[in-house]
């Protein structure tokens, strides 16, 4: 059996080789590249985001990241994005706190990315989630903690049936808590993010990746 192909999007966003050293450890063949044929063929995406939400969404336009985005998931093929990297897929943030109007995110789910409302910020540290039932992603780590480091998340408590490509599946939400609930994780098709970074998240997090490799 062939091992899965994964890209790790490569667009600048602080250090990746932890997410590449993760996929390949879980029987993936990663790339670290922003090569458009590289990307489109892949089995696999992966969208890091470390940072501040701007910087991320420039480095993603720069490196042609929207297009490139828009026609995996137009074809089902899947992306999966962590930390800012799932905050992007919304349709944008308020960070910096009480930013108007809010910076563009790519809109593939409905949603503003807004600070977290806690006493202490940012969220950094291990976390219980609370896994949405039939989740392929956290099947056997349902009950895990993960390892968050963010000062922002999305709190909509209903998380709205994405348009285009993502319509035909409802979404699937995991949740955490930090002051308030926000989202931890979405399942939707061939787009699945996380909050949480799952390549510093031990065993748990592996187990996470290996789910969604061999879902490939």
């Amino acid at each position: 059996m062939t091992s899965p192909r994964v890209v790790v999007l490569d667009y600048g966003s602080g250090n990746v080789h932890s997410a590449v050293r993760a996929l390949s450890h879980v029987g993936a063949q990663v790339e670290l590249t922003a090569d458009r044929r590289a990307v489109l063929e892949a089995d696999g995406l992966l969208v890091p985001g470390v940072g501040n939400f701007h910087a991320c969404m420039t480095g993603l336009r720069a490196a042609d990241g929207p297009s490139l985005i828009d026609t995996r998931l137009a074809g089902g093929r899947p992306v999966l994005g962590v930390c800012v990297g799932m905050q992007v897929m919304f349709d944008g943030s308020r960070e910096p706190f009480g930013t108007q109007p809010e910076q563009e995110g790519l809109s593939q789910w409905p949603g503003t990315v807004e600070r977290l409302i806690a006493p202490v910020v940012p969220h950094m540290g291990w976390s219980e989630v609370t896994a949405a039932e039939g989740s392929a992603l956290f099947a056997g780590v349902e009950a895990e903690r993960f390892y968050f480091v963010h000062s922002y998340g999305v709190g909509s408590r209903d998380l709205p049936t994405a348009p285009g490509a993502l319509a035909a599946a409802s979404p699937r939400v995991t949740w955490s808590e930090h002051g308030s609930p926000f989202v931890a994780a979405v399942e939707n098709g061939p787009l699945s993010a996380t909050q949480f970074h799952p390549e510093k998240s031990g065993d748990a997090g592996l187990h996470l990746l290996k789910n969604w490799v061999m879902s490939l």
